[in-house]
């Protein structure tokens, strides 16, 4: 595997969550990450904790210019792009009767269409050192949960995506893959519940004993298996379960 010291890592979605744990857990080990998202307090708050080796951008993945922008950043910051961390996303919830035509769009847009494109852009700087993409996927293409349809068909095309984009970009020396994680404290769970932190929490920990494991997970779990796909020099296209068994449908009494 590649050293992970100085490696040039771009976290979409970087403020919380499982991109929060991902740009801890690369610079904490010598790596340079550079994190974005559309509220600028929490990335900077973030980068402030984790020091130079972290850098913030404020910007909205959804946006043309935007994109550019944190690409150039991550570039500079880095002195170059190992890694691409596709995590930023939104949840609509709502039964498949109830749920309006732009908010399908605009979770496709987040949720899809704005990773396709950001890695259209990281192309040439990820080819000229053997990069890697790591989509994030969910849990909910393992298990349906009645009212996430959106959610689990924006995931669901995310893993089909992985695959088709190994293929295509494994000549560019470029390697896709993806992480499905199981139930883990995220910002993005607990906006679209319309929860507080304790109402979260607790839903979270209601999940605990439909993991064959027993427990929850963690962000830092997450990100050991997206470092693990973004330096194994001999893997892609792979689609990563990492759900403490909770796509195996048990239940512990």
């Amino acid at each position: 595997m590649k050293p992970i010291e100085n490696l040039s890592v771009l976290v979409t979605g970087g403020g919380s969550g499982i991109g929060e744990g991902v740009a801890r857990y690369y610079v904490e080990r010598g790596a340079r990450v550079t994190i974005c998202g559309r509220r600028p307090e929490p990335i900077e708050k973030l980068a402030q904790d984790l020091g130079e080796r972290c850098l913030a951008v404020q910007a909205d993945i959804t946006r043309a210019e935007d994109r550019q922008r944190i690409v150039e950043a991550a570039t500079s910051h880095g002195h170059r792009l190992d890694v691409l961390v596709s995590n930023a996303g939104n949840m609509v919830r709502g039964n498949v009767d109830t749920l309006k035509e732009e908010d399908l769009r605009a979770i496709f847009d987040t949720n899809v269409i704005a990773g396709m494109l950001l890695t259209g852009l990281c192309k040439p700087a990820l080819s000229k050192n053997g990069g890697a993409v790591i989509f994030i996927g969910s849990i909910h293409t393992r298990r349906a949960f009645p009212g996430a349809s959106a959610y689990a068909a924006t995931k669901g095309a995310l893993e089909t995506l992985t695959r088709v984009l190994a293929a295509e970009l494994g000549e560019d020396g470029i390697r896709v893959n993806c992480v499905v994680p199981g139930a883990v404290p995220t910002e993005i769970y607990q906006r679209a519940g319309l929860m507080t932190d304790e109402e979260s929490r607790e839903r979270l920990n209601g999940l605990a004993s439909s993991h064959a494991l027993g427990r929850i997970g963690t962000s830092k779990e997450i990100a050991e298996a997206i470092d693990y796909l973004a330096r194994g020099e001999w893997t892609t296209g792979a689609i990563l379960d990492v759900d403490g068994g909770l796509g195996l449908g048990v239940t512990n009494a």
